[in-house]
């Protein structure tokens, strides 16, 4: 065979370390590998070139992708997508690997319906809201970044006796908000899964400092119903009169060397997305389900809802008292 591989939308640590085990994985099996520079867009212009073994050589370290990234509006258009297979033709590429989040997964689900494209994805976002995975790549880099970030503003909330409001990623998914709210040990974490109360945050931060509490930690997705976290940290200082900082940690979370975890899983999801090719496997993502790889149609990655672990949200709730 000879396979394509694209990094499309927004970037994630552990990216490279995938396409590292694809590469190195296909090549081994005896297929050739070509690298697509940024997402569906190099499909669709053409701006492909061979992969080899010097060319995934120390990058497993590397936060992005060195392939570059991107979201295409082109490619989600019949005439774009006509574009992309005009070159799959043109490069005599059999199979594409396609690593990134929804969107990516929806452009290669469309794809794969209108052409005959053997197609396998690999889950790349730091949200982890991909259905057919328990994590995806990048997610526990970007819980690790965010927790190192709030560890810090920790004692600067303890010194200064101040509530913080400290906004993680997560438009749509909370995920990052609440892992890292249990692992911080947050007073309260603001998710979209979850409707936010002000009122009765308001009276939980006023008990808090009633009792002597030092620190009041507000984590609060980007995406929570109830606004941004300056949003939220106006509206709560008018019900409880208590002063506030704000802290967006923002694309920090997405940066740096990926964690063991991420590198680990993308390379073992990498090299099972080259072996189902091998076997005939294509329309689908590749995943880690309890430990095991399973593949899971296009259009349920992103039509099935993935739904937040409620014992966590409790465990959080229960400690945080």
């Amino acid at each position: 065979m000879r396979i394509g591989i694209l990094t499309s939308g927004g970037d994630a640590p552990g990216m490279n370390a995938a396409i590292r085990a694809v590469v190195r994985t296909a090549l081994h099996t005896r297929h050739s590998v070509f690298g697509i520079r940024l997402g569906y867009n190099g499909l669709i212009a053409g701006d492909i070139a061979p992969l080899d073994h010097a060319g995934v050589a120390n990058i497993i370290q590397r936060g992005g992708t060195i392939l570059g990234t991107a979201r295409s509006e082109e490619f989600l258009t019949g005439a774009g997508m006509k574009k992309a297979a005009r070159t799959m033709i043109e490069y005599q590429l059999d199979a594409l690997v396609v690593i990134g989040g929804e969107g990516t997964m929806r452009g290669a689900d469309e794809f794969s319906r209108r052409y005959p494209v053997r197609l396998v994805g690999l889950p790349a976002t730091i949200d982890n809201d991909l259905y057919g995975t328990d994590f995806t790549i990048g997610f526990d880099t970007a819980v690790n970044n965010a927790l190192e970030a709030i560890d810090r503003i920790r004692d600067t909330a303890s010194s200064l006796e101040r509530i913080f409001f400290i906004e993680v990623m997560g438009r749509t998914a909370g995920y990052i908000g609440l892992t890292v709210g249990l692992a911080s040990g947050a007073e309260e974490v603001l998710i979209p899964e979850t409707p936010t109360d002000l009122k009765k945050l308001s009276r939980s931060i006023q008990h808090n400092i009633d009792k002597g509490k030092k620190t009041n930690i507000v984590i609060v997705a980007e995406g929570d119903e109830a606004g941004n976290a300056l949003e939220i940290a106006k509206k709560v200082k008018k019900l409880t009169g208590e002063d506030f900082r704000v802290a967006v940690l923002g694309y920090i979370q997405r940066g740096g060397a990926p964690s063991a975890r991420d590198r680990v899983l993308a390379s073992k999801l990498g090299y099972d997305a080259v072996h189902a090719l091998r076997r005939g496997i294509s329309g689908c993502l590749a995943g880690e389900v309890n430990g095991k790889t399973v593949y899971t149609k296009f259009r349920e990655t992103y039509r099935r809802k993935k739904k937040i672990d409620r014992r966590l949200y409790k465990t959080l709730k229960t400690l945080a008292d």
